[in-house]
């Protein structure tokens, strides 16, 4: 049974195991992302636009779970380094589409191995991850309001 005191212990919380979990995984990343000239936030807007492109950046920024002020200069940056563009929507001009460049498209070929790479750092297979993922989706969502 746990008392009042254990509850309030550091390496009892969820929130603590939960932040320090995240952090060592994108360090597991930063190597392996590197040689593809990615860090890790703007590898999953390379997921997301390998997904779908060209796409809007409210859209972009609603699939990554961040705000558009913060999608922004992730996007600018990629597309400083080439592998995205935005352009006007042809049926609304006043919305940017971002889309892939030919050098985007072909990034995707080097970073299929991301995630065996990432798997093999952490020792683990491909149902474990599932089983992390469905483990987390509680956590994923919408924070529900007491």
């Amino acid at each position: 049974m746990s008392t009042d005191d254990d509850l309030l212990l550091l390496e009892n919380q969820l929130c603590f195991s939960m932040v320090t979990a995240a952090r060592n995984v994108v360090s597991i990343y930063r190597p392996i992302l590197a040689p593809l000239g990615l860090t890790h936030p703007q590898y999953l807007v390379m997921l997301a636009l390998w997904e779908r492109s060209p796409r809007a950046l409210h859209d972009l920024a609603e699939d990554l779970a961040l705000e558009p002020a913060s999608a922004s200069p992730l996007v600018k940056r990629l597309e400083r380094d080439g592998l995205l563009e935005r352009t006007r929507s042809t049926e609304d001009e006043r919305r940017l589409e971002i889309g892939l460049t030919d050098k985007g498209r072909a990034l995707r070929a080097r970073a299929v191995d991301v995630p065996r790479a990432v798997m093999a750092s952490l020792g683990i297979d491909i149902p474990t991850v599932s089983a992390l993922r469905e483990a987390l989706k509680p956590f994923s969502g919408a924070v529900p309001v007491a």
